[in-house]
Parts: structure tokens; sequence; C-alpha cells
């Protein structure tokens, strides 16, 4: 999206020409991603913390895997949000293919999603058979 405006901006300085360069929209992308992460992140465990959304441990399960009893879940909507942000401002939306991985990653993104609720609602600590993730 910004790319749109760094073209309409490059008429008046050229030197807004170097936001055509792909590097340096895929660095500032990354960057921006991260920053996203960074800030919202501590807010959100905070946030699933307090609403007691965490993870449900199997009883048969390995004795090793018994202290990530009550751990945030949900870390993909994080991830999710911080890489959908990054993309809509940096990428060239005029792509098509942008829009292919974008929905992709968003589909994984709900196949996660109905995991995770399969898990904190339905109280199925196993979540979603591996068959329906792939």
């Amino acid at each position: 999206m910004l790319i749109w405006l760094t073209d309409y901006l490059a008429q008046f300085d050229p030197a807004f020409n170097v936001f055509h360069y792909i590097t340096l929209r895929a660095i500032l992308g990354v960057l921006t991603a991260l920053v996203i992460s960074f800030v919202v992140g501590p807010v959100m465990i905070r946030r699933l913390s307090q609403y007691k959304i965490g993870q449900t441990v199997r009883d048969d399960g390995p004795e090793s895997h018994f202290s990530k009893a009550g751990t945030p879940t949900m870390g993909g909507a994080l991830i999710l949000v911080a890489v959908s942000i990054a993309v809509l401002l940096w990428a060239d939306l005029g792509n098509r293919y942008v829009w292919v991985v974008l929905f992709t990653t968003l589909s994984f993104g709900v196949v996660g999603l109905i995991d995770d609720y399969r898990k904190l609602v339905l109280k199925d600590s196993r979540g979603l058979p591996a068959r329906w993730k792939y």
C-alpha cells in the first residue's frame, strides 16, 4: 500500500524511487512485523493469561509436558496479525501472487484457530487430528 504513496511522492522527489526495490521493502516488512510482535506480544500474553486461555495437557503424555499446563496459547494470531499488516503496508498489492500467499497464510491460520478452539473450548487436548492439518 505504501508503494502507491511512494509512486506519487517520487514525482516530486526521485529519492522515493528507492522504495521500488523489493529488497528494501522486504527488510522494512520484516522490521515492521518484528516491531508489531514486540509491542503487541506482551500485551497479548498478559491478556491470555488473565483470561486463563491456556494449553491443556494430555494425561497420558510425557511427564515433561505437565509443566506446559496453563501456558497461553493462540500465539499464531499474533504472528498472523503482524505478517498481514506488514504485507499490506509494504507489498505490491497489484501483484496477484501477494494475495495468493496472504490468503494461503491466513488459511493456515484458520486451521490453527480451529485447532486451538477444539483444545480450549471443547477441552480436547489433542486438537485437530494430524490428517486434517495437512
